[in-house]
């Protein structure tokens, strides 16, 4: 399976998910005008990962602000990961947030509520990249 690697634009998240280490990663803002259609590469490609997935996935999200399109997608893209949870295997989520954001950290707070999948929250001073 080949990896997926999307260039963050001023609109869209750096994308790059690679299916030999389990490490997906979501970086930098996304307030894309059709999140559908920006996220469809990313849920199909995640899809096609389920069936066959390595041993440990973590994802990594570190995402300075997202408009409510995007909150549904990331969501969603959650929810498909609840999947290798009920396959009995491992996944983690690390929510990066700056410490300034405290409305980031509860975002994530609220998104673990929603789902199976174990949270890390790292608090991070700078916009350095993962």
């Amino acid at each position: 399976m080949e990896n997926l690697y999307i260039v963050n634009t001023e609109s869209t998240p750096l994308v790059d998910f690679n299916s030999e280490t389990g490490i997906l990663t979501l970086e930098g803002k996304s307030v894309p005008t059709e999140a559908e259609v920006f996220y469809k590469p990313v849920i199909d490609w995640l899809e096609q990962y389920i069936e066959h997935p390595n041993s440990i996935t973590k994802i990594n999200l570190k995402l300075e602000y997202f408009n409510i399109a995007s909150s549904k997608r990331i969501l969603f893209i959650l929810y498909k990961l609840n999947d290798l949870i009920e396959k009995e295997l491992q996944v983690n989520v690390d929510w990066l947030y700056h410490k300034e954001e405290d409305d980031m950290l509860e975002v994530g707070q609220d998104f673990e509520s929603m789902v199976k999948i174990p949270f890390d929250f790292i608090e991070y001073n700078s916009f350095a990249s993962v």
